[in-house]
C-alpha cells in the first residue's frame, strides 16, 4: 500500500470527524472516543481537534488509509470493538501499552496495584513476579518503581507474551523483564522460595456472569483473561494455595479482584495460614478491588 493512501486534507477528516461523532451519538458511543482515536492515528493534538483548526491544513498523515478507518469505526459501532484495539494502543500509567484482541485491555484501575507494589516493597529489590503478564502492562509498572528488582512475567497465551516483549522492548525494559510461557508459577519453579513479591490481575469473573458483561469485553476480550470459574475465585484460590512457597518470609502478595470478593479473598488468606498483615485497599471509585499480604 503506498504512502499517498495514508495522506488526507484536513476537510476529508473534518468531514470523517463531524459524521463519526453524530453515529456515536446515534448508537450510544462516547464522542469522546472519535478525538481520542484522531489523536493516536491521525496524530492531531487536543487544541487542533477542539478549534477544529485541522480543517484548513492541507495535508494530513495517516497511520492507515480512511477508508480502513472508517471500516473499524463502523466495526466500534455495529460489533462493539473496543476502541483500544482499533487504535492499537492504550494509555496506562505514564506509558502507552499496544493491545490486541490478544490481551486484556489494561484499566485505569489496575494502575493502583503499581503504587500498593511500590509502598508495600519499602525498598526491597530482588525478585517479582506477575502472574498473568497479558499486555505486559503490570511488568512494566513494576520495573518503572523498583529500578532495583528483576520481573518474572508469566502468561500462557503465547501471542499475549509476544506483545508483552514487544513492550517491554519499546519502552525501554526488556533487560529488566524476563518473559515465561506457562501457568502461573509452573514456569518459576528454579527460583521457588526467592521471590521478595508477586502481583496478578487474575481472571476473576464468575463463568455465569460473563454473558452480562459489556459486549465490548465478552465478544472482543479474551475470555481465558476474564473467565474465574463458578463464583470467580479459581485462579485467586490457586494463587493463595501455591504462592507461600516461591516468596520469602515477608514477601508480598498482591491482586486484583471483583466488587464483593474481598471478604471472601480475605477469608482464604487466613485459612491457608502462611500469610500475616492482610489488607483490603479500595479503587479510586471506592470498590475494595485489592488484596495484599505478606507471607508469614
Amino acid at each position: 500500500m503506498g504512502e499517498k493512501h495514508l495522506i488526507v486534507s484536513g476537510l476529508q477528516l473534518w468531514q470523517w470527524r463531524n459524521a463519526a461523532l453524530e453515529a456515536a451519538i446515534a448508537t450510544d458511543v462516547p464522542t469522546m472516543e472519535v478525538d481520542w482515536l484522531l489523536l493516536e492515528v491521525a496524530g492531531l493534538d487536543r487544541l487542533a481537534l477542539r478549534l477544529e483548526s485541522f480543517k484548513n491544513w492541507p495535508q494530513i498523515q495517516l497511520q492507515l488509509p480512511l477508508e480502513k478507518l472508517d471500516q473499524l469505526w463502523q466495526r466500534r459501532l455495529n460489533d462493539r470493538l473496543p476502541v483500544q484495539y482499533i487504535a492499537g494502543v492504550t494509555p496506562w500509567r505514564n506509558f502507552q501499552i499496544a493491545v490486541s484482541s490478544a490481551v486484556l485491555i489494561p484499566r485505569p484501575e489496575t494502575e493502583c496495584l503499581i503504587d500498593l507494589a511500590l509502598a508495600a516493597a519499602s525498598g526491597v529489590s530482588g525478585y517479582w513476579a506477575d502472574l498473568g503478564t497479558g499486555s505486559g502492562a503490570i511488568a512494566i509498572g513494576l520495573a518503572d518503581v523498583l529500578p532495583k528488582a528483576t520481573i518474572h512475567a508469566v502468561d500462557y497465551s503465547l501471542e499475549a507474551l509476544a506483545i508483552a516483549q514487544a513492550n517491554a522492548r519499546n519502552l525501554g525494559f526488556a533487560d529488566r523483564i524476563k518473559f515465561y510461557q506457562g501457568s502461573w508459577w509452573e514456569p518459576l519453579t528454579f527460583l521457588k522460595g526467592q521471590f521478595s513479591g508477586m502481583v496478578s490481575n487474575p481472571p476473576y469473573i464468575p463463568t455465569s456472569t460473563l454473558s452480562s458483561l459489556q459486549p465490548e469485553v465478552v465478544n472482543h476480550e479474551p475470555h481465558l483473561a476474564l473467565d474465574g470459574g463458578a463464583d470467580g475465585l479459581d485462579c485467586i484460590r490457586h494463587l493463595i494455595e501455591i504462592s507461600p512457597s516461591y516468596l520469602q518470609p515477608g514477601g508480598v502478595w498482591l491482586i486484583e479482584m471483583m466488587a464483593g470478593q474481598a471478604d471472601a479473598v480475605r477469608e482464604l488468606l487466613q485459612s491457608q495460614g502462611s500469610y500475616c498483615k492482610i489488607q483490603i485497599h479500595a479503587d479510586l471509585a471506592g470498590i475494595e478491588r485489592f488484596a495484599l499480604a505478606y507471607k508469614s
